[in-house]
């Protein structure tokens, strides 16, 4: 468990294209996971905890729930931010959660979330527990 303290955070902002929305300018529902999958890119190339870090050691990580509560609606030409914090868990998964807000007019909340992934070997089986790359991420990140 971690009683550090540490908060493992990172952010990327976000342009809403025309293609991201529907018909009434409003970003479609499905373009958020987009959102968030960019926000876990950005976070694994600063913490070392990317999708090639975890094949490369061994393993995938696929999603196994991802949640979304919106907020307030993201339109065409708006400017956004998304943020992702490690959310640190025993149990052998990465847990993150997500914070879209404007960072155009008042930064207001826009959306939030989570996401859960786990482990699974070369052999597409579900890893029961912390493969050890990922142990030592943890105490190289002094969550341990």
């Amino acid at each position: 468990m971690n009683t550090s303290g540490i908060r493992l955070e990172a952010s990327r902002e976000i342009d809403i294209r025309f293609s991201e929305v529907d018909s009434m300018q409003i970003v479609w529902h499905g373009a958020y996971a987009l959102y968030f999958e960019d926000a876990r890119e950005a976070f694994g190339a600063q913490y070392g905890l990317g999708y090639l870090d975890i094949f490369s050691n061994g393993y995938y990580a696929p999603l196994v729930d991802l949640r979304f509560s919106y907020k307030k609606p993201l339109i065409y030409g708006a400017k956004a931010r998304v943020a992702i914090v490690y959310r640190p868990t025993e149990a052998a998964k990465i847990v993150f959660d997500y914070r879209i807000t404007d960072r155009q007019d008042d930064h207001s909340l826009i959306a939030t979330g989570s996401s859960v992934q786990v482990f699974l070997d070369k052999n597409y089986q579900l890893v029961w527990g912390n493969p050890p790359f990922y142990e030592e991420w943890k105490k190289k990140m002094g969550l341990l």
